[in-house]
């Protein structure tokens, strides 16, 4: 059987491909599922992807879990859509579903399910006939907790299940194929505290989150597995009150992937490493050696981190303007965006929406929109009565 692919398909195997034949050049970090590392909601999407230490809401199972505990409220739910890369392909979608539920005044249990579509892949004969149609999906489904440890310190966990199928278990050469599956936890912790800033009141917050630790992901038997994004995230954030009514929001993250760097390899030898470490390690090691294995040195370690910052202004806590920035490194995958968006809070629930641009044209995420509505239960049982 040969396949016929759609666009997108066809892009990310291009990407793939470049970045394997341009290693020693770009070396981007490669793993598999990256859709589990796409900002899920609009909040977030237009402050930049920033999340580890802002305030809890709805969403925190993404970002940090562990700010669930200092979240306003018993209850709530949340759902987030996003047509993906519309710029290349219409059928495209990344749909995000969470909520939590509080067990006391110190903690709170919480759940998610996010689910990626990547449009139809065609399946065909020698000869050029269409066999069938598979629409590649993956997905992953999480259940968290969160603790109130101390007066302003909050621990959290969250179990991840991850589900790849792209390409519905066909043959590739000669190979069967199948669904790749992985099982993933994530460790966080958040911190906040009452602070003055320049002279009026206001709110200071830190946030790590250590995310995706799992294990490897194969979509053949006779295929080596790769890793899945285990990363990172270290954040910031301080709120002003400027009156009454007014309080801004100035948010920063940095983020490295767990992820073996790929080495650099003789020209005469291809199997032979000549700067820096062998990738085929386990998972425990590829964590620790992430931060000292590029074949650049110290200079390429500092390479790969991102870095997000994000501002959030709030009027009356009832309606709110975002903006924020995006920067990879172009060696790592050249990821450089503003965001900009907005959120409306009534009568308990909250609809939000975030708006993608690119440093550059022509580029594959220009004008993403991501569309978020969240429902607090206990507001909206109190307007009910």
């Amino acid at each position: 059987m040969k396949i016929t692919i759609t666009p997108v398909i066809f892009l990310l195997l291009l990407f793939s491909l470049t970045a394997r034949l341009h290693s020693q050049e770009l070396n981007a970090i490669q793993t598999v599922v990256p859709f589990i590392t796409i900002a899920p909601d609009s909040r977030a999407g237009a402050m930049g992807d920033v999340g580890a230490a802002t305030s809890p809401d709805i969403y925190s199972q993404h970002w940090n879990p562990a700010k669930y505990a200092f979240i306003d409220g018993n209850a709530g739910v949340g759902i987030s859509y996003s047509p993906w890369l519309r710029n290349l392909v219409p059928d495209i979608n990344i749909a995000y579903l969470t909520g939590y539920y509080r067990i006391d005044e110190k903690q709170v249990a919480s759940a998610s399910l996010l689910y990626s579509s990547l449009g139809d892949v065609h399946f065909t004969d020698d000869f050029g006939n269409l066999e069938r149609t598979f629409k590649p999906n993956e997905l992953a489904f999480d259940l968290g907790y969160s603790r109130i440890f101390a007066e302003h310190f909050s621990g959290g966990i969250a179990f991840r299940f991850i589900y790849s199928n792209l390409t519905g278990g066909s043959y590739s050469g000669g190979d069967a194929t199948k669904a790749g599956t992985s099982f993933a936890a994530d460790i966080s912790g958040y911190y906040n505290n009452n602070v003055s800033m320049f002279g009026k009141d206001g709110e200071f917050g830190l946030g790590v989150n250590f995310s995706n630790i799992g294990s490897k992901m194969s979509y053949s038997d006779d295929q080596a597995s790769d890793f899945i994004p285990m990363n990172l995230r270290l954040g910031g954030s301080g709120t002003v009150e400027l009156d009454e009514f007014n309080k801004l929001t100035l948010a920063v993250d940095f983020n490295k992937l767990l992820v073996p760097t790929p080495p650099e390899y003789s020209s005469s030898n291809p199997d032979s490493i000549i700067a820096g470490k062998d990738p085929n390690v386990s998972v425990p090691v590829a964590i620790f050696q992430s931060f000292y294995d590029a074949p650049g040195g110290f200079s390429e370690e500092l390479r790969e981190w991102t870095a997000s910052i994000g501002l959030e202004y709030w009027y009356s806590d009832q309606f709110a303007l975002r903006a924020g920035y995006f920067h990879e490194n172009e060696s790592k995958g050249n990821r450089k965006y503003f965001t900009a968006g907005a959120g409306f809070k009534l009568k308990g629930f909250t609809i939000d929406f975030s708006y993608l641009m690119p440093t550059v044209s022509n580029h594959p995420l220009a004008r993403t929109l991501r569309f978020s509505l969240a429902f607090d239960i206990n507001a909206l049982q109190r307007n009910g009565n």
